[in-house]
């Protein structure tokens, strides 16, 4: 190796330590002043430090660069090694526990909820999730709260080394060295063969280049790469408003936010947006968290230092933002802030959420009026006052006027394209099938069936009612008769059994809200009709057949002739049996109107008028069976009761002349 003496008395140093090598390999021992320990090999290092070179020339190619170290510790370095490698896995596996949280104990670690919140809860549905403050399940979650969690973290370069702090060394070319030294309470670190230096106020960045100059009044031909290894740490208050107040030990790494996620954030009482820095002997150093929160913004953001005070500040103004936004949550704000900017922290509007228009409830008006409207964007300059809840209206839950409304109809049967449409507020039945590619040769439009839905909500209102009535009429009635007999008591008890099977069969049929069209029989156009949303246009085939049901001899369907009537179809069925009731007899039409003999009778049960109707394609007749019908044996037994009670009566008339 050749070595630049820099002085006589070094350069007779060196040649002596170098002879005795050479004879025995042992010379190097009795000029080390410190520890030097393995580290990283040289190729990862160089990727991960910064390096500095020596501007001197010369070589060593005769016998190896010198290999600074220390004889006779190699046992002590590898049990040492070892006991870190343990601590490593320890503070891995509590990290990985740390990590493990379950969310129900995540939860405990949030603050109970204030006063407001627990007002602006109750304005909300039961099954709403809970509203809290902005941010402040961020804060809570942080599942890293170890004062040594930053040591991983990259090292910026503007940090200032200083006592207690680790430094990795490595050193190759003429000298090969890895070391890790510690700053010792002086400020310095002692390097084997070039002495102490003082490290203590040096930039990161600037390490390697003040090592190097050292070095360079030793050696030549060499480089040199400093980075540091384990960070000391630092003592930190935390005071005012916070959820877990007091003093923290912290990695010198660490800043201004992981002291706020370290202690819980502010309390139901601290403020977010007036979070303070206080350094002795500099001006306090605000930091608003909401820049973080709702920017990414972390510019503000400073290292601590030993004795530095992280203070929260009292709350100020809270507002709610709920309703049809990306994130509802209690707000605070700052003076100046106003409805605009209240909207930018929820995230903006929902993707259904109104947005020309938002509610104010003023808690301060809650004795008149507390509902108040703002117009946006006009009146987004309004400033929201300390407890309003500012609400945002969903437009999916306010139902506009029907010829605002775009129409989502479905058109099946004889069209020419079967399906769902989306039409124009104001469309037409005549504009469905036109959209629909018109009408097919075999439509039958006088059996167009138009189901509605607020139709069919009316009918089953309607529906429930009559059924209401029925069920109380039987029961009334059933409770106001008398048997005189045991025969007239079985009929009464059968009767009431019969009664309470009609009403659960009447209960499980339900209205369709079909809407009768009134068209005659050969129409070739649908009525001009407007349609409502939701709207089902059927159009069926015509139908060749006629319905025959009810009390006849043979029910079934015949074919349709033409020219024939109501009574040509009942003699095809048979004619009504004895037990039918021919004066109820009724003709329901494919339109879904009903043709009734009452209609044309009254009073008197003659049904002439309906069985000379003419039938029409898909009509279906229907002869009901009567139902309180008596035989001849008991019409008779009540006609000599009657008689019977008029002879006593016109006997006792008689004795009562005599």
């Amino acid at each position: 190796m050749n070595l630049t003496p820099l002085s006589r008395s070094n350069a007779a140093r060196t040649l002596i330590q170098w002879g005795r090598r050479s004879a025995c390999l042992v010379g190097l021992t009795a000029g080390l002043t410190g520890l030097a320990m393995a580290a990283d090999p040289v190729e990862n290092r160089s990727t991960t430090t910064s390096t500095s070179t020596s501007n001197s020339t010369g070589s060593n190619a005769d016998s190896g660069p010198v290999r600074l170290t220390a004889p006779g510790r190699e046992r002590e370095r590898d049990a040492l090694r070892d006991r870190e490698r343990g601590r490593d896995r320890d503070d891995a596996r509590q990290r990985r526990d740390e990590l493990d949280l379950d969310p129900l104990r995540r939860s405990t670690l949030l603050p109970p909820p204030s006063e407001f919140e627990t007002y602006v809860q109750s304005l909300l549905p039961l099954e709403h999730p809970p509203i809290q403050r902005f941010g402040i399940d961020l804060i809570a979650g942080d599942k890293l709260p170890r004062a040594d969690a930053e040591n991983g973290a990259e090292v910026p370069a503007d940090y200032v080394v200083g006592v207690g702090d680790e430094l990795q060394i490595a050193i190759w070319g003429s000298v090969d060295a890895d070391l890790r030294l510690t700053v010792d309470r002086t400020g310095r670190i002692s390097i084997p063969r070039i002495g102490p230096v003082l490290v203590a106020g040096v930039r990161h960045a600037d390490l390697s280049h003040v090592l190097q100059q050292r070095a360079a009044q030793v050696f030549r031909n060499f480089k040199l790469s400093a980075t540091l290894g384990k960070v000391r740490s630092v003592r930190v208050y935390v005071t005012g408003f916070a959820v877990r107040p007091g003093a923290y030990t912290v990695s010198a790494l660490s800043t201004l936010v992981n002291a706020v996620m370290l202690s819980g954030g502010p309390s139901a009482a601290g403020s977010m947006r007036r979070i303070e820095l206080r350094r002795v002997g500099k001006p306090p150093t605000s930091f608003d968290l909401y820049d973080l929160l709702v920017r990414g913004d972390k510019a503000a953001d400073r290292s601590l230092q030993a004795e530095d005070v992280v203070h929260f500040a009292a709350v100020g103004e809270q507002v709610a933002m709920i309703g049809s936004v990306n994130q509802p949550a209690i707000f605070e704000l700052k003076p100046g802030e106003t409805v605009t900017d209240l909207l930018a922290m929820a995230g903006g509007f929902a993707a259904v959420g109104e947005r020309g228009r938002v509610l104010i409830e003023r808690l301060t008006d809650r004795n008149d009026v507390r509902i108040v409207e703002l117009r946006l964007p006009t009146q987004g300059q309004e400033k929201p006052r300390a407890g309003d809840v500012v609400r945002a209206v969903s437009a999916i839950t306010m139902a506009q006027p029907q010829n605002k409304r775009n129409k989502r109809v479905r058109i099946e049967g004889e069209v020419q394209r079967p399906g769902e449409y989306l039409l124009a507020p104001g469309a037409s039945l005549a504009d469905a099938v036109k959209a629909a590619g018109g009408l097919t040769p075999g439509a039958y439009l006088f059996g167009t069936e138009l189901n509605r839905d607020s139709v069919r909500l009316q009918q089953e209102q309607n529906y429930d009612r009559a059924l209401r009535d029925l069920e109380t009429e039987f029961t009334r009635k059933a409770s106001t008769q008398k048997a005189t007999t045991s025969d007239e008591a079985a009929a009464q008890t059968a009767q009431a059994a019969n009664s309470t099977r009609l009403i659960e069969r009447l209960r499980k049929v339900r209205p369709t809200g079909r809407i009768v069209l009134q068209m005659t029989p050969n129409a070739s156009t649908l009525p001009d009709l407007a349609l409502e949303d939701g709207d089902r246009l059927l159009i069926p085939s015509r139908p060749n057949t006629i319905g025959v049901f009810g009390s006849v001899f043979n029910g079934g369907s015949f074919l349709y002739g033409e020219g024939r009537t109501v009574r040509d179809f009942l003699q095809l069925a048979g004619g009504a049996t004895r037990g039918a009731d021919t004066a109820s007899i009724f003709v329901l039409r494919a339109n879904g109107s009903v043709l009734s003999a009452r209609q044309e009778s009254g009073w008197i049960l003659s049904g002439n008028g309906l069985d000379a109707s003419s039938a029409l394609p898909g009509d279906t007749i229907f002869v009901p069976e009567e139902l309180n019908k008596t035989t001849i044996t008991q019409a008779a037994r009540e006609w000599t009761q009657i008689f019977y009670q008029f002879g006593l009566g016109a006997a006792g008339l008689k004795v009562l002349k005599d």
